[in-house]
């Protein structure tokens, strides 16, 4: 249900067009073992989606990234729970096309 949600929430900030692009792995991050600022914080939930610099190079990013964190943020709480709201960090994480590899291969 998260997987489809996260998907969904990608969709509906950029398009159908985006669906196929969207890949997720999601990884547990135990309690302690996240740190910020070089101090340890507890962080219920954290998505980190690595995206190619393309998105950003819109003339909407600013608007577009503002919402695809909110959505991303709204489809986890919607699933897991509001409960885990305040402590949900959503990373965009961009990869140039130069520095992007699928199966050992540049991807294009």
């Amino acid at each position: 249900m998260l997987v489809a949600a996260l998907t969904d929430a990608v969709v509906d900030v950029y398009g159908e067009w985006a669906r196929d692009l969207v890949g997720i792995r999601l990884a547990g991050v135990p309690a302690g073992r996240y740190a910020q600022g070089g101090k340890a914080v507890d962080t219920p939930a954290s998505v980190v989606l690595g995206v190619r610099t393309g998105f950003f190079d819109r003339p909407d990013a600013d608007q577009t990234t503002a919402r695809l964190g909110a959505a991303l943020t709204e489809a986890i709480t919607r699933v897991l729970g509001d409960g885990l709201r305040a402590g949900t960090m959503v990373e965009l994480v961009a990869s140039p096309p130069e520095r992007t590899f699928v199966g050992g291969t540049l991807a294009v």
